[in-house]
């Protein structure tokens, strides 16, 4: 059957070409429509149902909590792990999927129970979703900063304003604010004066919430207008809330001003950010929605910015400080290099050992069109494009000229053996018959290291989603190879092959190496015991050295910028995390190898951050490496950074922003 496709294939090279053509252009748009990442997302497919109790201790948010709707949901389906966290003020459940969920599905069955636990919450509880995000999906990170601000102002506007117009670019799953002060009326009452009225503590919070409330008439009609009469009820001030009736004595009002004081004060944090050791500052974090494009939603955030900065108050500015777009673009720029430059070297091969620039063409095209058809494949299967997927593509590389090369060789072979003067058709027919006589070996060759890598796709939860796209894209082009081994590569042998052919017993480079070659393997079929021991020496010799390597779950990837996340005692509180966090950013940032700290202690408002206070994570963006001091690298900036920031009852941590997630 292949021999008949190899027939077919160089008889009708139009529609071969055509087909290639259609191939190219979808391939094209499959590399302009893949999403683009540094790595692929190795969270597990989860669920976050995040709870406020205000001001209540963590046991009583466990008990009256988080434990009721954890056990709520041990029963939704295609659930593997519920786990449930309870800090104070705030409840964490955390419902873990099998493989494959689909992340929407997940989110519809889990609100399904929802519904049902919701019924078994204290009174003014109410569970919520978190964002369809993960930890991985902050893509990007800013400060909202003014000379001429206060904290409250510059976080009323994050919160009034920013989060909601960011919040509509493409992509986007959430806006969270963290750092600044929430502006709350705060209504301090004197138990004294509280007894003395004989008022309870809760009729004044009652007074006060029925107060605050527009209520709606019916409509009047007058001189053949009609008109909608409603009660302006609407609190707008302080003095609207001391002015508030508790209770009526005799037709005495005792009002709110006389058993309290109304003050505007902030609300308690839980969270604070602070940017180079300079002070706290209000910030902003943007997460990606599940499966979105990362470049493209930080693309998407920026151009949104762009609008918004116009419209701020004067001497508001808007600075980044965490972009994973540079790293995104660093890597794959790094992998389009090296895939270019491993193209260029199999192309001068092909030219070098075959002496022969067209023949070396057959080769040299066949291979960019195996790469699209592994994006082709990556795009319908909703594959990102990052450093694994890529890099099967480039490990894949090698392998698949393979066929082509001996299909040349071959061709080679057969018109050497022709008459001197031997007409075209003899020619096209001699390489037809060179291409069936080796084409179906070469295919099934192809197939089998296509195979090679089926036990990678047997690896689950973080092992396999890390590897797997490796798999895909590796199995993806030697696939395309083996099919355009019998279908492009036969007609550009007819196309490119043409003029004379160099016999290979007069190209240099291989009467060398044939030269070079022909006295080992004699010596080695000479001597055949004593190279079988050689190598089994070899193999026992080496057991040693493989037994002492060390061994981690993927390597090191150096992102740019690195996480410093220090761990102190439980129980530390908002002050001093704002002190220590200020003294460890500005330590930091007199390295001249530091460009900005942006540090953040607690945890924001969102659900994908469970953070206590006494957690720190801060980012260390790097100036260029050629802007370093001679000699340095990333692991003596780490260790003199450690030795520098050694405080008592602090433990340092440091990794990478994205492998930390």
């Amino acid at each position: 059957m292949l021999t008949k496709i190899i027939d077919w294939s160089a008889r009708n090279r139009f529609l071969v070409l055509l087909a290639t053509l259609f191939i190219v252009i979808g391939g094209i748009y499959a590399v302009m429509r893949t999403p683009l990442d540094a790595l692929p997302d190795l969270s597990d497919v989860q669920v976050i149902v995040y709870t406020e109790y205000p001001g209540q201790a963590p046991q009583v948010v466990e008990d009256q909590v988080t434990y009721p709707l954890t056990t709520a949901m041990l029963s939704v389906p295609k659930s593997k792990v519920v786990r449930g966290f309870s800090f104070f003020g705030a409840s964490f459940v955390y419902i873990i999927f099998e493989d494959g969920t689909d992340i929407y599905w997940a989110r519809s069955r889990v609100l399904e129970y929802l519904n049902f636990a919701a019924g078994r919450m204290p009174k003014g509880v109410t569970p919520q979703i978190g964002p369809d995000a993960t930890g991985v999906g902050w893509v990007y990170q800013y400060a909202v900063l003014a000379k001429d601000k206060t904290l409250a102002e510059l976080r009323t506007l994050q919160d009034w304003y920013l989060r909601y117009q960011l919040t509509k670019a493409h992509g986007v799953a959430e806006v969270a604010s963290i750092g600044g002060f929430v502006q709350t009326y705060q209504v301090t009452v004197d138990p004294v004066k509280l007894r003395s009225y004989g008022i309870p503590l809760a009729k004044v919070s009652q007074a006060i919430r029925d107060s605050n409330r527009d209520v709606g008439g019916r409509v009047i009609e007058m001189a053949e207008t009609e008109y909608m009469v409603r009660g302006k009820g609407y609190l707008r001030g302080i003095a609207d809330i001391e002015g508030l009736v508790v209770k009526s004595d005799k037709g005495t009002p005792v009002l709110v001003r006389d058993i309290a004081r109304v003050e505007l004060a902030p609300d308690e944090r839980r969270g604070l950010t602070e940017l180079n050791g300079e002070g706290e500052v209000v910030s902003g974090i943007a997460m990606a929605r599940y499966g979105q494009n990362a470049l493209e939603v930080i693309h998407n955030l920026k151009e949104k910015i762009g609008e918004i900065s116009s419209g701020l108050p004067e001497g508001v500015t808007i600075q980044t400080v965490y972009d994973r777009s540079e790293l995104i673009h660093r890597a794959i720029d790094t992998l389009t290099r090296t895939l270019a430059e491993e193209s260029l070297i199999v192309a001068l091969v092909c030219v070098v050992f075959l002496l022969h620039l067209r023949s070396a063409l057959v080769a040299i095209l066949m291979l960019p069109v195996g790469i699209l058809i592994a994006f082709i494949s990556m795009r319908l299967l909703g594959m990102n494009s990052n450093l694994m997927s890529l890099g099967g593509i480039a490990i894949a590389i090698g392998a698949m000229i393979d066929a082509a090369i001996v299909m040349i060789e071959n061709a080679h072979k057969h018109i050497e053996r022709l008459p001197e003067k031997h007409s075209h058709s003899e020619r096209i027919e001699a390489m037809i018959l060179a291409c069936k006589e080796v084409g179906p070996a070469l295919f099934f060759s192809l197939l089998i290291i296509t195979v090679s890598f089926l036990p990678v796709f047997t690896l689950e939860a973080q092992e396999g989603r890390l590897f797997s796209p490796l798999a895909f894209t590796k199995t993806f082009a030697m696939a395309g190879a083996a099919l355009l081994s019998v279908t492009l590569v036969p007609v550009l042998m007819m196309l490119f092959i043409r003029g004379k052919i160099m016999p290979e017993s007069k190209n240099p480079v291989n009467r060398f190496l044939i030269w070079a070659y022909r006295p080992i393997i004699a010596g080695v079929m000479r001597w055949k015991k004593a190279t079988i021991a050689a190598a089994l020496l070899a193999l026992v010799v080496s057991i040693y050295p493989a037994s002492k390597l060390g061994s981690e779950f993927m390597p090191t990837l150096n992102e740019g910028t690195l996480f410093y996340m220090p761990a102190s005692l439980p129980g530390m509180s908002i002050t001093k995390a704002a002190e220590l966090l200020q003294t460890q950013n500005k330590i930091i940032k007199s390295f001249p190898e530091v460009d900005s700290v942006y540090g953040k202690a607690g945890r924001a408002n969102t659900a994908t951050d469970p953070a206590p206070t006494e957690m720190f994570e801060t980012v260390i963006n790097l100036k260029p490496e050629s802007e370093w001091r001679p000699g340095m690298n990333i692991d003596k900036l780490i260790a003199e950074m450690d030795k520098a920031l050694q405080f008592p009852g602090v433990s340092n941590a440091w990794t990478m922003p994205i492998k930390a997630r």
